[in-house]
């Protein structure tokens, strides 16, 4: 059965033509698999897919990713990275499965910023939030040391460090969350040299979000968006578990916020 998958020009170039053929085809793509974004389930058959190559120094693995989540694109990465994927790749059925993201890309850009709606429950108010976490560390640009530097590069951006998510964080000027026609389409920061926004993080295509995650949105004319490292949050399927995980980074110290204006409706 056909796929409802995404080859990029450049995985294409990769695998070569026959090889992508097939794969729309359905007949060497599997029709479940695990995102190597967010690592939660997904179905080819069902919704569009994003093929994700990565490629070391002498190995090559083919993943699958919602395509909210990542765009179908070649990724480079160390062969010692790569093979730890690979170790970690479980069957289903005799399918190739989806390959987590490396530990550590091996350029820091190529760390891609997931974002999860949900509404955070403080003071006895629901706020509407967004939660921010790299598929991969997040190096300083031009920096070799592979360390995970998010957080310190955000609390520089002036994010505030989050111990409890008991409070609403601080407004960060000149940031803002755009949604038109109730859909989160980006997150905005000020442009180099006063140049105006320039985006942050901006969705692929326009993702959605409930009407109550709005209509919070709407009654308080803001958004806390809270950020933690690879690997912390995961994408929780419900609320309930959201916060825990919220509660359990922000003891751990790997929680910084920021509450921004909304722009738009």
């Amino acid at each position: 059965m056909p796929r409802m998958l995404d080859v990029s020009d450049d995985v294409r170039a990769e695998i070569g033509d026959a090889e992508a053929d097939r794969l729309l085809a359905g007949e060497n793509a599997p029709g479940t698999y695990d995102c190597t974004s967010c690592r939660t389930p997904g179905d080819s058959e069902q919704e569009r897919t994003s093929t994700v190559l990565f490629i070391g120094d002498e190995t090559a693995v083919l993943a699958f990713a919602h395509s909210t989540c990542l765009p179908s694109q070649v990724v480079q990465v160390s062969e010692e990275q790569l093979q730890g994927a690979v170790r970690s790749i479980t069957g289903d059925g005799g399918a190739p499965a989806a390959a987590p993201s490396p530990a550590a890309p091996s350029a820091p850009q190529q760390a891609v910023l997931g974002v999860t709606s949900g509404l955070v429950l403080i003071s006895g108010e629901l706020h509407p939030a967004l939660v921010v976490e790299p598929t991969g560390p997040v190096a300083r640009p031009g920096a070799t040391g592979g360390f995970d530097e998010f957080l310190t590069l955000l609390v520089e951006q002036g994010f505030t460090p989050t111990a409890q998510v008991a409070e609403v964080p601080p407004v960060l000027h000149g940031w803002s969350v755009l949604l038109a026609a109730g859909q989160l389409h980006a997150v905005l920061q000020p442009g180099a040299g006063g140049a105006g926004q320039v985006a942050w993080w901006q969705a692929h295509q326009p993702l959605q979000v409930t009407d109550g995650w709005r209509a919070a949105a709407n009654k308080t004319n803001s958004v806390l968006v809270l950020a933690a490292p690879s690997g912390t949050i995961g994408r929780q399927p419900r609320e309930d578990l959201l916060r825990d995980a919220l509660d359990k980074a922000a003891a751990n110290g790997l929680l910084v916020g920021a509450t921004m204006p909304l722009a738009g409706t």
